[in-house]
């Protein structure tokens, strides 16, 4: 991304994360009613140390002069967790943890021995993607869940594409919203460690004008390389389903990573997801 898409997902970051605090969490005042949610400017920047004016730029997206120290302040007056920490601090200072590849680069294989280990995974759906979260590899299980991607045209085999694309995606998933939000929170995490693609901008863009869902649950600007989420599946052959989704990155290769999807304990997923296979297995 350029140098104004970048401070502008920083301005946007830093508002967010702003809104989400009280002023009681972070041991002011509540004082008189709030004409909007959150702390204002000079009470973060009272907690971290600097003027008003200068948090007021930043926040703004102005390109003006910072420090890491300084940064690091203002995560700790947001109460920031140190993947979001790591977030801002590669926006504001153009830092990534690795080079970004270049434009026309090809994606990420899916290692044979990696495919051979998901095939064996009969009860559990797993899905491989990469670094910009598109989808390499898959096991049949996720196909008999979420849908046969074999069939869905390579220049669309992304997952966040596909579930803001895909009505049958949203129709499956009843916490639709949770969903996406973790791996909309994986997508951040690669954005800002990949500062310097402008694929992820370009992306951005075109999703953001093609489903306005996504500009409202991008903008919440969650931020993990490895969310926990519980998922509640409606599934027209099998029924209600639940998975606990762990997502894991592949050791040796740090742009690609499984995204496992276990039944939960106690439920009837297992069973079920044994019958749906089954049937699939006799046809």
């Amino acid at each position: 991304m350029n140098t104004d898409q970048r401070l502008r997902a920083l301005s946007d970051f830093l508002i967010a994360h702003r809104a989400k605090l009280t002023p009681q969490s972070v041991g002011l005042p509540a004082g008189a009613r709030r004409r909007t949610p959150g702390l204002r400017r000079e009470e973060v920047a009272q907690i971290a140390g600097v003027s008003t004016t200068w948090y007021t730029w930043l926040e703004q997206g102005r390109d003006i002069r910072m420090s890491a120290q300084v940064l690091e302040r203002i995560a700790f007056a947001l109460q920031l967790n140190d993947d979001e920490r790591d977030y801002m601090l590669a926006l504001a200072l153009e830092q990534t943890t690795a080079a970004a590849p270049a434009p026309d680069t090809a994606v990420d294989k899916m290692p044979e021995a990696l495919e051979r280990i998901i095939g064996e995974l009969r009860g559990c759906p797993v899905i491989v993607s990469d670094r910009k979260l598109g989808i390499v590899g898959w096991n049949k299980a996720a196909a008999a869940v979420f849908m046969d991607f074999a069939q869905v045209p390579p220049e669309e085999r992304n997952m966040i594409w596909l579930l803001f694309t895909r009505k049958e995606l949203r129709t499956l998933a009843a916490n639709w919203e949770q969903f996406v939000r973790g791996f909309l929170a994986i997508f951040r995490y690669y954005y800002g460690k990949y500062v310097g693609d402008a694929w992820y901008g370009e992306f951005i863009q075109r999703l953001s004008s093609f489903n306005a869902d996504f500009r409202t649950l991008w903008d919440i600007n969650d931020v993990s390389p490895a969310p926990e989420v519980s998922i509640e599946f409606r599934h027209a052959k099998a029924g209600k389903m639940l998975f606990d989704l762990t997502s894991m990155q592949v050791q040796g290769q740090t742009d690609l990573r499984c995204s496992v999807y276990t039944p939960s304990p106690g439920s009837e997923t297992e069973a079920k997801l044994k019958r749906l296979m089954d049937r699939i297995e006799r046809r």
